[in-house]
This record gives structure tokens, C-alpha cells and sequence, in this order.
């Protein structure tokens, strides 16, 4: 009998475990296709990865809903030409994942070029089943010294 509540705890901590890095691999996928939507101006990409409520929050201050996130990229108001996305973190509580890295990317945001290295905080929410961004706040990453 003390075996087996051993072994029924371990298998318990297992299937958490796996249950977890499931979500973290989720997430990061999420990640991963709102990077190349985002990159690809793809509308119904956006569509599907973001939440109806989304707040997305630039470096500058400025804060878009889903609408004019989604309407900036796709008429090229905001322009990702290259995103590379790297010290990535993921923390899942229950079904909210916050995601953590560092952006750096090329941008031609109205027409004009620019270089963008930013200190990225994403809020996801599972929604029936499916990771979708609720949230996101930028910050310059200071110039070194």
C-alpha cells in the first residue's frame, strides 16, 4: 500500500509536470506565429492570436486595442521588416502565460526605416482551448554604458 501511494503521487507530479511543459510549448508556438504575423502583416492571423480586448502597449506610451494593432500592421502604419526575439521566459498560472524577451528588429514604420531593441512583457489568455494575447507592454532597452 505504501508503494502504491508513492507511486500514485509521483505519477500526480508527473502528469502536471507534462501538463505544464505542454502550455509552455503552446505558448511558445503562439509566440512564435504572432511574431511572423506580425512580420507578414497577416491579417487573419492577427485575428486569430489576439483577444477581443487586447491592450498592446508601445515603448513610446502609446496603447492600441485589437483593432488598431491589427489596422496599423496590416496598412503598414507599423512595420516589422525583421523580429528576432531571444531570453525568452514563460510562466503559466492557470490559464494566463506571461511571456518575457528581448526584440530587436528592423522597422520601416510609415515608410520610414528605423531599428527597434526592446524589453518585452506579453500577458497570453487560453481561450476555448487556444493562447491568445491579452496584453503587452514594451520598454526601450537602455544603451550601455
Amino acid at each position: 500500500m505504501k508503494h502504491f501511494f508513492s507511486l500514485l503521487v509521483f505519477s500526480t507530479i508527473f502528469q502536471f509536470a507534462s501538463a505544464q511543459s505542454k502550455d509552455e510549448t503552446a505558448v511558445g508556438a503562439a509566440v512564435q506565429s504572432l511574431r511572423k504575423a506580425m512580420i507578414d502583416a497577416d491579417k487573419a492571423g492577427l485575428e486569430r492570436l489576439t483577444a477581443a480586448r487586447l491592450s498592446y502597449g508601445h515603448s513610446n506610451g502609446r496603447i492600441e486595442d485589437k483593432a488598431s494593432f491589427i489596422g496599423n500592421l496590416v496598412s503598414g502604419q507599423s512595420d516589422f521588416i525583421t523580429m528576432d526575439l531571444s531570453a525568452q521566459t514563460i510562466a503559466i498560472t492557470g490559464q494566463t502565460a506571461i511571456v518575457r524577451h528581448t526584440l530587436s528588429g528592423q522597422t520601416k514604420d510609415g515608410g520610414k526605416e528605423g531599428n527597434v531593441n526592446l524589453y518585452v512583457m506579453l500577458v497570453f489568455g487560453k481561450e476555448a482551448g487556444q493562447w491568445k494575447l491579452v496584453a503587452r507592454q514594451a520598454v526601450k532597452v537602455p544603451p550601455a554604458q
